[in-house]
């Protein structure tokens, strides 16, 4: 008989020596040659000012690669399917393990896009509903809005051994939830017809007001002009009822126009099918303007906006139909869902309760689940994301998270920092990209990149814990214990914007007067209502300037001098010194390089494999032909110019024989945002998001407006930039404008002259004034949620 002893070796297992993700020679973007060594089961916080390699570093590098290594284990066949991620630009990479991203992308604004769609609530909630539902409809599509009901019936032909075939007669039937009037989307359009044409001419005077539509020659044109359905000369007010029914509503036929065969539409579905099946945010603006002048949405009136068919309402659990669920705030979903006892699909209520829990532990439980995807901020969109990671049984995962805090209260962060806590304790890695102090606060290990931002950035600045950084003379650890006061005087306001009776959401009927003249704050907890008292209820107009989260769109292509609109005096200025086209000057049109086609770099399609790029030979990267680079300007060519920095460029347009008022006035508003590092001809795929928040802010300083409506522009920024746009927010309003701004950011609610706090919850328990006066009023009062966390940050 052998007795077994436990023994432990005394020298440490093969396997326990992986315990670092290291990093050697990463040269992504703006970092030079970094290398980091990032323990593993422990939460790492990256910090550093806006653009110093943060994101470079954590998401283009470490989770670019972790991702890259996992495509590689799949077949050849399988990698086909699955898009190509080229290998970072680094020497070395070890230690690496699985990464979930959870970044601060929106969520798509498909109008069929839900919270409960993009979790899978949704799709538990059907299946319960199919289980208990009285009366029973069907299986779960009956409860889906994406799902159209289907009826077909007909002969099939079987085949059955050698040359036998004989013909059945066949069914098929499949039950949908889907509104048959709106398709599910919960809203119906209707166009006004008067801002598609002008009913007193004929189509061949012009009648056609929708842009791109006037010209004559203009195919689309053509098609109704000669499609013998309408009489072109004669006036659209003279059609005949038939007519007007063709030109309105015709089914699609081909027709030969010019002796060219093209498919006849009417006007209705043709604009139906042109312009309001894309997203509005990706419509150029004239477009843009167009839609919102000439389409209304209302709620659907035979669904109530609810996008579901008679029968998928008409079957309720107790009283409760599936509408209704996904219509309720999600904390009382889920004390509904409690109070349910079936034990004939118990592990399905575990399942659900356990998802609707975790939105309420992440702070979203004011949602609803039928709240369209497309509306949720970025902050509430990263958190959706982090539902389905919460209850997941793996472990030594790498997360990785670009700053989770954002569109949080102070209140709401300590829950976030727990959460993170959390998923580390399970045993997981997790790299977080962040500004808040109170989550740098709590880390195992901070990396601090710098020392500045773009190309005086990505280096490693410190390493270590937080009281090493506090310590350290890096910018971040100079600007750690900063705080700001409050301010001794305040403006006094020049009038008042009245807002009377707002009921957007969860607002009850508000009434405030937002003071003109002044720098006000909008605050409180996540879903109080600031976005929908501001966003709703502001006028929108000529007098107003709205610079909101959406995010700012472009390809490789575009670069902060495109975008800002800043090219084009440029180019004039070329041509004029030069005696030639514009257009020349333009790598995006005749003066592009004819071998890349203005790209600066050839792109070469691998397959399965990642594509590779070189730097083009014949214009070295300069993205314009040789003959473009002989004009000059104060002694610089075209792709000098575009090399400079924002600084450079405002030094060199301001005076000389360079000197461009309209480029020297949007270059002064890149640099008052703080980007005057940025290259003018940067691709704007390198930019960070705080970068990209700027470059949006200083693209709308150059509008024309009395009022400035900004939504959380402290959105990541370092707590040194945080300084610098308090600057320029006071300059905005010394120069006589109006600045409301929807923040949390205490350095913001303290540098404000008038505070309006919403509360005291989210959602319902919001929706409210629960304070208006002075920071030094708000901390004194102490009565609300947000004049507790003022007063702490002041030190008062």
């Amino acid at each position: 008989m052998t007795t077994r002893t436990d023994r432990q070796s005394p020298t440490l297992h093969a396997s326990d020596s992986h315990d670092l993700i290291r990093v050697h020679g990463a040269r992504v973007n703006n970092l030079k040659d970094v290398s980091v060594e990032i323990p593993k089961r422990r939460l790492t916080v990256f910090t550093g000012v806006s653009g110093s390699g943060k994101s470079s570093l954590v998401f283009s590098t470490i989770a670019a690669e972790s991702q890259r290594m996992i495509n590689e284990t799949y077949s050849t066949f399988v990698q086909g399917f699955m898009p190509t991620l080229a290998r970072p630009e680094v020497d070395v990479l070890e230690g690496l393990t699985t990464a979930i991203t959870v970044d601060q992308q929106r969520m798509g604004a498909d109008p069929r896009s839900t919270v409960g769609t993009a979790t899978d609530a949704n799709a538990m909630l059907r299946i319960l509903f199919s289980r208990l539902g009285k009366p029973h409809i069907g299986p779960p599509s009956a409860y889906s809005f994406n799902t159209a009901s289907v009826r077909a019936s007909g002969g099939i032909t079987v085949e059955r051994g050698a040359a036998k075939t004989r013909t059945v007669k066949a069914t098929f039937n499949r039950t949908g939830g889907m509104c048959t009037r709106c398709e599910g989307r919960g809203s119906v359009s209707d166009i006004d017809l008067t801002q598609l044409y002008d009913d007193s001419k004929s189509l061949a005077e012009g009648a056609f007001t929708i842009p791109g539509w006037k010209s004559d020659s203009q195919w689309t044109v053509q098609v109704y002009a000669q499609s013998g359905f309408v009489d072109p000369d004669k006036p659209i007010r003279a059609y005949t009822k038939k007519e007007l029914q063709a030109f309105l509503y015709g089914e699609p036929v081909k027709v030969k126009v010019n002796g060219v065969n093209l498919t006849y539409e009417g006007l209705i579905p043709k604009i139906q099918k042109s312009f309001l099946s894309k997203d509005k945010e990706a419509m150029q603006p004239h477009i843009r303007a167009f839609v919102e002048r000439a389409v209304t949405f209302t709620t659907c009136p035979e669904c109530d906006g609810t996008r579901l068919s008679e029968g998928a309402r008409s079957s309720r659990i107790g009283r409760i139909s599936i509408a209704d669920a996904c219509a309720m705030e999600i904390r009382n979903l889920a004390e509904w869902v409690r109070g349910l006892d079936e034990p004939s699909v118990a592990p399905l209520l575990t399942a659900l309760q356990q998802t609707l829990d975790s939105f309420e532990e992440i702070g979203l439980g004011y949602l609803s689940l039928d709240r369209p995807a497309g509306t949720l901020s970025g902050g509430e969109a990263q958190r959706v994301k982090m539902v389905r990671h919460l209850g997941s049984s793996l472990t030594d995962i790498t997360y990785v998270f670009d700053e989770p805090t954002i569109g949080l209260h102070p209140h709401d962060i300590q829950r976030m920092n727990n959460l993170l806590l959390r998923l580390r304790d399970k045993g997981n890695t997790v790299l977080v990209v962040e500004h808040k102090l109170e989550t740098i606060a709590i880390a195992d290990h901070i990396v601090d990149l710098g020392p500045g931002a773009g190309s005086e950035g990505g280096t490693v600045c410190f390493e270590g814990t937080v009281e090493g950084l506090r310590a350290g003379d890096t910018v971040t650890g100079r600007h750690f214990d900063d705080r700001a006061t409050l301010k001794e005087s305040v403006r006094k306001p020049t009038g008042a914007l009245e807002i009377r009776g707002a009921s957007a959401h969860n607002l009850r009927d508000v009434d405030v007067d937002i003071p003109l003249g002044v720098l006000t704050v909008v605050t409180g907890v996540a879903g109080s209502g600031k976005s929908s008292l501001v966003h709703g209820s502001v006028p929108a107009g000529e007098n107003v300037v709205s610079v909101d989260q959406s995010p700012i769109k472009g390809s490789r292509r575009s670069n902060p001098a495109t975008y800002t609109g800043l090219l084009d005096p440029i180019r004039k200025a070329f041509a004029k010194a030069n005696g030639v086209k514009p257009a020349l000057f333009s790598a995006n049109s005749e003066g592009a390089c004819p071998t890349c086609n203005g790209a600066g770099v050839i792109f070469t399609d691998l397959g399965m494999m990642a594509g590779t790029s070189t730097t083009c030979e014949d214009c070295e990267g300069k993205r314009f032909d040789s003959s473009v680079l002989e004009y000059h300007l104060g002694g610089r060519d075209i792709s000098e110019v575009l090399a400079m920095s924002v600084a450079e460029a405002e030094e060199f347009f301001g005076a000389g024989e360079a000197r461009t008022p309209a480029a020297h006035r949007v270059l002064g508003h890149l640099a008052d945002v703080g980007l005057g590092y940025l290259r003018l001809g940067q691709p704007l795929t390198t930019l960070s998001g705080g970068e990209r928040q700027r470059l949006k802010l200083a693209t709308h300083m150059t509008e024309k407006g009395g009022v400035y409506v900004l939504d959380e522009p402290t959105a990541g920024l370092h707590l040194a930039d945080v300084r610098q746009l308090l600057g320029l927010l006071d300059r905005l309003v010394d120069s006589g404008k109006s600045v409301i701004v929807v923040e949390h950011h205490q350095a913001v609610m303290a540098h404000a002259d008038w505070i309006i706090d919403l509360g005291p919850g989210a959602g319902h328990d919001g929706g409210r004034i629960v304070f208006e006066g002075t920071p030094a009023d708000l901390v004194a009062d102490g009565s609300t949620l947000t004049g507790e966390h003022l007063a702490a940050y002041v030190g008062a």
